[in-house]
């Protein structure tokens, strides 16, 4: 598998077990890989507000822009693989302060939208003339909506109210725990003073890891091979070498490729080293 993927892009600029990073564009890469390799992709693209890492582009060609990477994913998706993409706000001038790229994209994609999570969290923009947003949404899309992976038992809530209810005789709730829905509080990744994340990196915006574990959890099985085309801070990388998964990432700017290097590195020897106590 990643023999095949390295004919095609050439030697990565880092490679272990587990994974490989290649510091490219990922819709070039994407156009020239041929084959179904990716159970799932885990991703969270340029927003197009002008953070430092991205060039802020029209509206209709930032849509069209994702649309094109979106096309190339569901080529490059198993029949029953998934596609995880979390979006946050844009301005769109004259129509909307903080419309959700949701809005604008969730019909965008030849994958099945099978639904929607809002992420929730805590900290964030601190606003005074309308209310402070705190949430970002997830698209949950599957390739064929009749046959996806999705391991319910694998990420159920233990926070039951009311564990010992019964009815007829028999307890209402399952004894691992409930549903977790579609809204999931997750604290953010954190800066400054006193309040910075313990997993905080110099990557600007940097997911949370509860948050991939949960989506690899639920969405993914051990041995799958997910795809990050904007690897970042390596987060999905180094999550899938905890997790047991296998992963490819992509990312354009090359100190990113480097502290996603360094943070997977860090996860393996961890893993390693648990393994040697037979933690």
């Amino acid at each position: 598998m990643f023999d095949k993927i390295k004919e095609v892009l050439g030697v990565p600029f880092y490679e272990c077990k587990y994974g490989m990073i290649y510091n490219m564009d990922c819709a070039k890469a994407l156009s020239l890989l041929t084959d179904a390799f990716f159970s799932s992709t885990i991703t969270s693209p340029p927003y197009n507000i002008g953070k430092s890492y991205e060039d802020v582009m029209p509206l209709t060609e930032y849509i069209s822009w994702l649309e094109g990477i979106s096309e190339n994913i569901f080529r490059l998706t198993k029949p029953d693989g998934s596609f995880l993409l979390n979006v946050g706000y844009l301005s769109v001038p004259e129509k909307g302060r903080a419309v959700p790229i949701s809005y604008l994209l969730w019909d965008k994609s030849p994958f099945f939208l099978n639904q929607e999570i809002v992420w929730h969290y805590g900290a964030g923009v601190s606003a005074k003339k309308y209310l402070s947003p705190r949430n970002e949404k997830i698209l949950w899309y599957v390739k064929d909506k009749d046959n996806y992976t999705f391991n319910l038992d694998a990420i159920r809530d233990p926070d039951v109210k009311y564990p010992n209810q019964k009815k007829n005789g028999k307890l209402r709730c399952n004894t691992i725990g409930k549903n977790p829905s579609d809204v999931w509080d997750i604290a953010k990744v954190t800066s400054g003073k006193d309040r910075s994340s313990v997993e905080r990196t110099a990557h600007p915006a940097q997911f949370p890891e509860d948050l991939i574990k949960r989506l690899m959890l639920g969405f993914t099985n051990s041995e799958d091979l997910i795809l990050e085309p904007f690897l970042g801070s390596g987060t999905v990388g180094a999550v899938a070498v905890e997790l047991n998964r296998r992963f490819l990432g992509f990312e354009i700017d090359k100190s990113f490729c480097e502290i996603a290097k360094k943070r997977i590195f860090h996860k393996i020897q961890e893993k390693e080293s648990m393994l040697a106590f037979g933690e």
